[in-house]
């Protein structure tokens, strides 16, 4: 019985120290859930997966969009803006977690390029730009993309979005951007809702929430049991292995550790030598007793 309910009661412990982990996570950033797992490599940068940027298999946690403002890439290369030199996730401008057309597909997470605001006087103006109240949107960013052996900068020519937003990309997407009709023949074909049709510019309200830090491999387990296990980096599993040993290995180091200082301890040497200065008159008294007898 007394067994039993030491594993009920470490049970309950780790129960608790879940829910209050999760519980600082969701104040911390307001939204909930407070992280996604990353599915895909749309975002990777190097082949073998890196820390700093987001990976198949990453936990990425998800700023509400109402405690981080959305920085633009546009606006973090704008040459002494307010936001110049800002990056987030090894490149400029934030990256955004949103719902395709605000439909209830699987989220997509991906970098803001810029946003495009309705003008007063009905056209268009993109912040971090020179571009304002224009008919049509053409701009040049600061991104290199292969085409036919040779690198050009990612542009977007005669634009005309439907609606104010923000124009994304994945960064391991070459050049093609997510909204079709900002792409040109070149640069592929865009993004799809559940429904077929052509992702828009991404309004406001289908923006979940803002990539914060992310904890690196440990989604991919999740992502083992499911079909898109061949989508992690062959790095991170190993990673997550080491991670997941040394893990489990700390508690055991720990009580080593601790079980040694508590034996230095100069109280604990003590309480050692009074304990031992008992026996010894403990058996001296036996041992003096026997003799009268």
């Amino acid at each position: 019985m007394g067994e039993a309910w030491s594993w009920i009661r470490e049970a309950l412990l780790a129960g608790g120290l879940i829910a209050v982990l999760i519980s600082v996570l969701v104040l911390m950033t307001g939204s909930w859930p407070p992280m996604v797992v990353i599915e895909s490599n749309s975002m990777q940068h190097d082949a073998n997966g890196e820390v700093g940027s987001i990976d198949a298999g990453d936990l990425v946690l998800v700023m509400a969009d109402e405690r981080k403002d959305i920085i633009t890439f546009v606006e973090a290369t704008e040459i002494g803006g307010e936001y110049d030199g800002y990056e987030s996730h090894g490149m400029p401008g934030d990256v955004i977690i949103y719902q395709k057309n605000g439909g209830s597909d699987t989220p997509v997470i991906h970098r803001a390029l810029l946003e495009v605001v309705e003008n007063p006087s009905g056209g268009w103006d993109v912040p971090g730009t020179t571009l304002q109240n224009v008919t049509s949107i053409t701009w040049t960013f600061e991104i290199l993309c292969p085409y036919h052996g040779g690198d050009y900068n990612l542009k977007i020519e005669d634009w005309d979005p439907v609606h104010a937003g923000y124009l994304t990309k994945g960064d391991n997407n070459d050049c093609m951007i997510d909204q079709p009709a900002a792409n040109t023949q070149s640069q592929g074909p865009g993004l799809s809702d559940e429904n077929g049709n052509p992702v828009q510019t991404t309004k406001g309200e289908w923006v979940i929430g803002v990539a914060g830090a992310e904890i690196p491999w440990v989604g991919s387990i999740k992502l083992g049991l499911s079909d898109n296990s061949q989508s992690v980096p062959d790095a991170s599993w190993s990673k997550l292995i080491l991670t997941a040993i040394v893990l489990l290995a700390i508690p055991a180091i720990w009580e080593r550790v601790a079980d040694r200082v508590m034996q230095t301890a100069p109280e604990v040497a003590q309480d050692q030598l009074e304990r031992e200065s008992s026996d010894l008159l403990r058996d001296d008294d036996q041992q003096q007793s026997h003799e009268e007898e």
